[in-house]
């Protein structure tokens, strides 16, 4: 079973590119704190495909928290000095767009990510609960 789940903050802006059969392809980096060494920060690469890719790109930028769900690759190259250079990235199969660094929402869409659930309650008295 190869599966990762990671929750970070982006180093960068994503990079979004198309591939020669123009499929769109998202990369950018998380910046993600050790668990029991916060003073030690991961950084690891993601590669995201398609549609997903096209939403990376518009709405995360640096700073942007993010979680992201799918599987490590390794693939190898070699270099222009001849030598072959190994690189470990993680293919998301989902990313989860969670609230930017200063805590507040990303998007321009004020409606984005708020919920009007607080203005629809009503108070209960204790009595008139069935239990």
């Amino acid at each position: 079973m190869n599966k990762v789940f990671l929750i970070g903050n982006l180093t960068r802006d994503p990079e979004l590119k198309n591939t020669a059969n123009s499929i769109p392809v998202c990369n950018f980096t998380l910046a993600i704190g050790r668990r029991f060494n916060q003073n030690e920060t991961d950084y690891i690469p993601i590669i995201v495909w398609r549609t997903q890719a096209e939403n990376c790109a518009k709405y995360l930028k640096k700073g942007s928290k993010c979680a992201v769900s799918g599987a490590i690759q390794t693939r190898s190259y070699d270099a222009q000095d001849g030598t072959k250079r190994y690189v470990t990235e993680v293919v998301a199969d989902e990313v989860q767009f969670l609230a930017s660094r200063s805590g507040g929402s990303d998007n321009t869409d004020e409606s984005y990510g708020k919920s009007n659930a607080v203005d629809t309650l009503t108070a209960v008295e204790d009595e008139s609960l069935p239990f």
